[in-house]
């Protein structure tokens, strides 16, 4: 089977990196990695490279990023990747093109695969992010797709009432679960060493991403948390930069302005998968609006302070503490109620850890 396996971003690749293991280590697949968006951005650290540094070949690459982040670039850059697709389709056939998650990069790389009749199999269909426009785009991607990866029974029954059908729809769990499972995190001393972080100090880890449905509110949210963050003396504040959504070089130059001021702050572009999830392992709690603070923080679990309207919509588990109005009262609240609690305990809804192996059967089934 001839597999190409479409990424945009240190994001997706950092949840693909199980299944990309599996199809590369079976004679079964012929395996393609198509790399496009901020992989090639030298400004996002240009993780393109950290994909041939584990060992993959990426079969293309294409240099689809916008201008800037303002609406103009966003949708040229999606008809510039729709025409670098179109141009790859034309001259190589897929039995099967996967596509992971909700971003207008991979909404539009998918929408060239239709008139080609290509099949494609979506990851984390059936999520629901009111506060993003990669809302609408996740379920496009849905209803241009043959086959279905849901990460909760909750997400499969929600893309089964979207899309009208049971068909090729199949629950497997998050394959986020699969990286905590195999991979080997690194240890304090180890963060320390390799990234100059010292862990041991009580960290909160935030992400923050800018709201893309009402992104002219982004700048008060932004100073509303920066506000926030800088009474937080108490803790070390380990930042890690927003995606490349509209409004994102806002939301940096406001983050860089704050790092360049502060002592008690780390700041990185890319931890990388192995980096951020021990990052995420050794914090105190997470802080901000990143889609890793629901199915990866499950796994610890790791108390999250989800920030505003971006991922409302998502299933909830217990240790998320959700502050709807981003305002600099309402994050210090959260912060001090979480102040000194134990760690918090629930059974997991994202799977046992064996969702790529669950993926590889499905597509050997022939009846599917």
């Amino acid at each position: 089977m001839k597999v190409g396996v479409m990424t945009s971003s240190r994001a997706d690749y950092s949840i693909y990196y199980p299944l990309l293991k599996k199809l590369n280590g079976d004679p079964f697949f012929e395996l393609h990695i198509l790399a496009f968006g901020t992989h090639l951005s030298t400004q996002h650290g240009r993780t393109v490279e950290i994909i041939k540094e584990d060992g993959f070949t990426v079969s293309y690459q294409f240099d689809t990023l916008p201008l800037d982040d303002s609406p103009q670039s966003i949708v040229k850059a999606q008809a510039k990747t729709i025409s670098a697709f179109a141009e790859l389709f034309a001259q190589e056939s897929y039995d099967l093109l996967f596509a992971l998650g909700d971003r207008f990069e991979m909404f539009a790389a998918v929408a060239a695969t239709l008139p080609f009749n290509l099949k494609v199999a979506h990851i984390h269909g059936g999520e629901t992010t009111l506060g993003a426009i990669d809302n609408a785009y996740r379920h496009s991607i849905s209803l241009m797709s043959k086959l279905h990866f849901c990460v909760t029974e909750t997400y499969k029954n929600r893309l089964v009432e979207l899309l009208g059908t049971d068909k090729g729809i199949f629950n497997v769990g998050s394959l986020s679960m699969d990286n905590m499972k195999q991979l080997t995190l690194l240890s304090i001393e180890e963060m320390k060493e390799k990234f100059g972080v010292d862990l041991s100090k009580p960290s909160i880890l935030f992400t923050f991403h800018p709201e893309t449905v009402a992104f002219e509110k982004n700048e008060v949210y932004i100073k509303e948390i920066i506000s926030a963050l800088s009474e937080l003396d108490q803790f070390q504040l380990v930042i890690t930069m927003p995606n490349n959504d509209t409004m994102g070089s806002m939301v940096r130059k406001h983050l860089n302005d704050f790092i360049g001021k502060a002592s008690n702050v780390f700041a990185i572009e890319n931890f990388g998968t192995i980096g951020y999830l021990s990052a995420m392992k050794h914090c105190t709690l997470m802080l901000g609006n990143t889609s890793s603070g629901f199915a990866e923080a499950a796994y610890f679990p790791k108390w999250v302070i989800n920030l505003g309207q971006r991922q409302a919509g998502r299933f909830r588990t217990p240790n998320i503490l959700d502050v709807p109005e981003i305002e600099k009262s309402a994050i210090l609240s959260a912060i001090n109620h979480l102040k000194g609690l134990p760690e918090p305990t629930f059974n997991n809804p994202y799977g046992n850890g064996n969702t790529a192996e669950q993926i590889i059967n499905i597509l050997k089934d022939k009846t599917v």
